[in-house]
């Protein structure tokens, strides 16, 4: 941090900065949520180490509970077989000098109840359903039921089961943690209009988001602890009619020592001006300049070095997963694959770890 409290505004995708004498994150971040697979495998350790050269690689969604999981055999974080798993994917990591951040992602209402041996239905803050749809192993496609509005309790629970994935999460090796605060997912139901209408102190749409977040750092420390927003996002149907004026008040309740606060941008830069003047850590975008998570899905250097302007940290999905070796292809000014998006979700080796690095 400068003398202003301010971080440093470097110049140089490639560049590092320093956040509270913990962290140095370099300036090419790869995010990857290519990935999915009940347990990570042999196959996980090799795709993320291909990528090692990252400042920082931050995985595909964990969910921290069972009741978290929102889609077919995503990996979690809650028993000792996982962390066992997860061990020897952050071990290949570090022992190519990468560091490695697990993304603890709670699905809520953007789920179905065979996910789930016992059947429940999925949770949220109102029940209030989706609208969408999941696909189940067999290639049906299964319609989001009314979920079950979270009690007091189960929010309590809730929280400790995020906490509890964080220290899990610290136990399997990873260096710190990013909680999936976008997209639709929990947090942001929490975040939303349409979806929290709870009438307690949890209609205060800021409070829950506050409190994982602080449960989180409690358990491991705010230089290993990030979050991950998407303001005005309208993905897995999130209505947020003034996402100006509450993710400000966010980010000013959260503490300023947290290892990053992370926007994927939704051709929304005017928001993401406002939350770098309301936030005084370091700030990690995906620069972006469609309106849905799918339009201009890879971003490139020059605009990845554009967007330094207005944030600290640079994080790239689609041009990392295409190029393993994306740092010597900057250097070198190109040539980069194109990913390809059939094979994004699910699969085997192919679109995963068969792109070719340069010779």
């Amino acid at each position: 941090m400068d003398a202003a409290g301010q971080p440093p505004h470097t110049s140089g995708t490639w560049d590092c900065v320093r956040h509270d004498g913990t962290q140095d994150l370099a300036l090419g971040w790869l995010q990857a949520e290519f990935l999915e697979c009940r347990l990570a495998t042999e196959l996980t350790a090799e795709y993320y180490t291909q990528r090692a050269s990252a400042g920082l690689i931050i995985t595909e969604g964990i969910q921290p509970s069972v009741i978290g999981q929102g889609s077919i055999d995503t990996p979690g974080l809650h028993n000792a077989e996982q962390v066992k798993a997860w061990r020897r994917v952050t071990d290949a990591v570090h022992d190519r000098d990468g560091r490695i951040f697990a993304q603890l992602w709670h699905s809520g209402r953007v789920a179905h109840p065979s996910l789930y041996p016992d059947g429940r239905l999925p949770v949220a803050p109102s029940a209030v359903p989706s609208g969408g749809q999941m696909t189940a192993r067999d290639g049906t496609m299964l319609d989001h039921p009314t979920p079950h509005a979270l009690t007091m309790a189960e929010i309590a629970q809730t929280i400790a089961d995020f906490a509890q994935a964080a220290r899990n999460a610290i136990d399997a090796g990873f260096d710190g943690v990013e909680l999936y605060g976008a997209n639709g997912y929990l947090i942001q139901q929490f975040l939303s209009d349409n979806v929290n209408l709870r009438t307690d102190e949890y209609g205060d749409k800021i409070r829950f988001a506050v409190e994982v977040t602080h449960a989180v750092t409690e358990a491991i420390g705010p230089e290993r602890t990030a979050i991950r927003l998407s303001p005005g996002n309208p993905y897995n149907n999130i209505e947020e009619s003034d996402p100006m004026g509450v993710y400000t008040c966010l980010v000013r309740a959260l503490r300023p020592d947290l290892a990053y606060v992370h926007l994927p941008e939704v051709g929304n830069r005017r928001v993401t001006e406002e939350i770098r003047a309301a936030w005084p850590g370091v700030l990690t975008l995906n620069p972006h300049s469609g309106t849905t998570p799918v339009e201009e899905i890879r971003v490139s250097p020059e605009a990845a070095e554009e967007a330094l302007t207005v944030a600290d940290v640079i994080s790239l999905g689609a041009l990392w997963l295409a190029n393993p070796d994306l740092p010597e292809r900057v250097r070198r000014g190109r040539p980069y694959n194109e990913p390809d998006r059939a094979t994004f979700y699910g699969g085997d080796h192919e679109g995963c770890t068969d792109y070719l690095a340069l010779s």
